[in-house]
């Protein structure tokens, strides 16, 4: 085999350095690659947990904005409030998640010169507090020092009934 002079450096011999090392390349690769991948999806984890927290907070704060101008004409007050939850929730909450448990929206009327909790007809009275709070989990997506996986978003709100334009309550 013939010997290779670059400029001044020694003699090099052919190709045997080169098919020796193509292996190590591929092992650091490896080795850099997953916890990058790791860091990325850990970066881009935090950024969406506080979009669908903030999202969860819109989705409520509209819900109590249609509850408390007593919008609904006929059917259940509640379920029109969960379904505007749903609307304004962009996904995060669904029909199939409030049916399974996956989340929890629970809407509550409170005496407006007591503060005593009220149930049943009348309750969405005008001058009555409506409190609506949801809860949702979601899971993840580089679930790595966490334990269980899941992430858990609640968001509040309330505002104080309006009377109704026609002068019936709708039905809870």
């Amino acid at each position: 085999m013939q010997d290779l002079v670059i400029f001044g450096a020694g003699p090099v011999r052919g190709r045997r350095r080169g098919r020796a090392q193509s292996g190590s390349a591929i092992l650091e690769a490896s080795l850099v690659l997953l916890p990058m991948l790791a860091l990325l999806f850990a970066l881009l984890d935090f950024p969406v947990a506080i979009f669908a927290q903030n999202t969860l907070r819109n989705a409520v704060r509209e819900g109590v904005r249609y509850a408390i101008t007593q919008q609904t004409c006929c059917g259940s007050q509640d379920t029109a409030i969960k379904n505007i939850i749903i609307a304004n929730s962009l996904g995060f909450v669904t029909t199939n998640d409030i049916t399974s448990g996956a989340t929890t929206v629970t809407i509550q009327y409170y005496k407006g010169t007591t503060l005593a909790a009220v149930s049943g007809s009348g309750s969405n009275a005008a001058g009555n507090i409506c409190v609506i709070t949801a809860s949702i989990q979601r899971a993840w997506m580089a679930p790595l020092w966490r334990s269980t996986g899941l992430i858990s978003y609640t968001a509040s709100s309330s505002d104080v009934m309006e009377a109704p334009a026609n002068g019936i309550l709708p039905a809870r």
